[in-house]
């Protein structure tokens, strides 16, 4: 008999799962009755009851083995409620980080028709969160970033640290998903949806898969990104309702 993998996922171990308001306010999964915890033992409460609905759905899909790997809802609550309240100065500084390599901040230097493409696709992205966030970026040609104002800097800080723990969660991880603060930050605040902005972010890899084509490997990535949006989107559209 072959030793049991200590890395082997776990097989599924209840039968029911459902959802019900949390005492002190709002909702909680259950399996077979018993509340859902996160892997530091708090209890998994959700801010709204579709949020709460769409990590219950993830659960419910679970056959066999639970695949932790296709639950990004459920790892993002886990996120949200046993790191983002102890680290949210340093997630902070994370979204600074990334507003001084912004991706929508560099311009391609040639060619001359992706750069065109390039400003007309972003520039009302970096008009918006100039407008709206006080979010003004400097933009650069080619991949050496600038310094960014410091009153911008600041701005993208206060926004960051005025966001609850679940969409401080979900700005980082868009954050990392695009490449870019002020998509992160324009998907957050519903300016953009979540695959829109993901197809900003990868204006010029699908540029030059249009003219050269793509390799198999490229193509799984990209797909799996575009699976990340999607979850994206599910996560903030359950904290809208």
């Amino acid at each position: 008999m072959t030793e049991r993998s200590a890395f082997e996922a776990p097989r599924r171990f209840y039968e029911t799962v459902s959802i019900e308001p949390a005492l002190g306010g709002g909702w909680q999964v259950l399996l077979d009755g018993r509340s859902l915890k996160t892997p530091a033992r708090s209890l998994i409460r959700l801010p709204t009851e579709a949020l709460a609905r769409a990590v219950a759905a993830e659960w419910s899909a679970q056959e066999g083995r639970i695949d932790l790997a296709a639950m990004p809802l459920t790892r993002l609550a886990n996120v949200a409620l046993d790191r983002t309240p102890e680290l949210r100065e340093e997630m902070a500084e994370e979204i600074l980080r990334y507003c001084e390599t912004d991706l929508l901040c560099h311009i391609a230097e040639e060619p001359y028709e992706l750069a065109l493409l390039e400003e007309a696709r972003w520039s009302p992205v970096r008009d918006w969160a100039a407008a709206t966030l006080g979010v003004d970026l400097i933009t650069t040609e080619g991949i050496v970033a600038v310094p960014q104002p410091p009153a911008s800097m600041d701005a993208a800080r206060a926004y960051a640290l005025g966001l609850d723990d679940f969409r401080l969660t979900g700005l980082v991880y868009a954050c990392g998903l695009y490449g870019s603060a002020l998509l992160a930050m324009a998907t957050v605040e519903d300016a953009l949806d979540a695959a829109s902005a993901f197809t900003l972010s990868r204006l010029d890899e699908d540029w030059q898969a249009d003219r050269w084509g793509e390799d198999e490997d490229a193509k799984a990535i990209a797909e799996t990104k575009r699976e990340d949006a999607k979850a994206l989107g599910a996560w903030l559209e359950g904290l809208r309702e």
